[in-house]
């Protein structure tokens, strides 16, 4: 029992020293985004995400590298990405008045690059498994720097379409940001956040000794909603500014970028890592059903109202209870 006590203190500093470097690395951000006069929608979807999601992928990294543990890299960003789609949209609709407004820009370009990011992903993990088999271990696939370059592409056609959008923006640079300066708290930000998800990533890992359960279902817990605080910081402070398109494209440009790019990097730096296919699928299960009810949410009437919010965070509190009763052995959807 201590020593569960003083993992999750680890893992609770660990959350505080992520949530400075990613104040640093936001506030940074947002300067950059400013200097260089980029459109809301682009700033949130790309400037804002990207830097925000630099906890997942130095998890990614972290724990492929330092700790022989991909797939508790791959739980904290599948984690990531259901906090983001239903704890954040729902606290920032209850931080903003009244609800939160959507729009069909939000609704319709950045859900269809976000859908297509989960199937590439899966699609990516079932390829592994077709085509690069482990033998005798059961559903298990090696994922190459070739297949995780697929994913990488079409983060590229994002990139692209956001690039498209950036062009045709009218909006000036502000010559009065200093950019160096800005970059270079980005820089510091981005060393504090590194500190921050080890801590993390050590918890996840000692708790799955602890209840002799595997590390990445404490990561989808653990991980993911601590290395998920800059998006909550972003979105929250967005929506209580009365910028609704930058909350929201902030909580998907993140996902893109968590499905799409850091799952993949991990692979390209490691050069081939092994992928358990019957614990992809519950968790790839949970977040489709999530992205399901949030689509389903931000398209209704183009307005997330505070009853819509207190039902994903219900829906929250479900994941939650999951895989809580998943590490203690309660239930065994999920393969040990």
């Amino acid at each position: 029992m201590i020593v569960v006590l003083a993992l999750l203190g680890l893992a609770a500093i660990a959350t505080i020293v992520v949530w400075i470097g990613s104040t640093w690395l936001e506030t940074a951000a947002d300067r950059i985004a400013v200097g260089y006069g980029v459109p809301a929608v682009v700033q949130g979807a790309i400037i804002a995400a990207v830097g925000s999601s630099m906890p997942e992928l130095v998890t990614v990294l972290l724990a492929t590298l330092l700790h022989g543990e991909f797939e508790l890299g791959v739980g904290a960003i599948v984690g990531s990405a259901v906090f983001n789609l239903l704890v954040i949209p729902g606290i920032a609709a209850l931080a903003g008045p009244g609800g939160m407004e959507t729009g069909r820009a939000l609704a319709y370009k950045e859900a269809l690059f976000y859908m297509l990011a989960v199937a590439t992903l899966l699609l990516t993990f079932s390829l592994a498994v077709i085509y690069n088999p482990v033998e005798g271990v059961g559903l298990q696939g090696d994922v190459t720097r070739p297949l995780a370059a697929f994913p990488l592409v079409i983060y590229g056609l994002y990139v692209f379409t956001q690039y498209l959008d950036t062009a045709e923006h009218e909006g000036a640079a502000d010559p009065t940001v200093d950019r160096t300066r800005a970059w270079l708290r980005f820089g510091a930000g981005l060393v504090v956040i590194v500190i921050g998800v080890e801590g993390l990533v050590r918890a996840a890992i000692g708790l799955g000794e602890a209840f002799g359960t595997p590390a990445f279902l404490w990561g989808m817990i653990v991980v993911a909603a601590g290395s998920s605080v800059p998006d909550a910081f972003v979105s929250v402070t967005a929506a209580r500014s009365g910028r609704p398109s930058v909350s929201l494209a902030n909580v998907l440009g993140s996902n893109v970028f968590d499905l799409l790019v850091a799952v993949p990097v991990g692979v390209l730096v490691a050069g081939t890592l092994t992928i358990t296919f019957a614990h992809v699928v519950p968790m790839m299960g949970f977040l489709l059903a999530a992205t399901i009810v949030f689509f389903a949410i931000v398209r209704t009437d183009m307005l997330l109202t505070v009853r819509e919010a207190y039902a994903l965070l219900a829906i929250y509190g479900v994941f939650v209870a999951w895989l809580v009763l998943e590490s203690v052995g309660a239930t065994g959807i999920v393969p040990t």
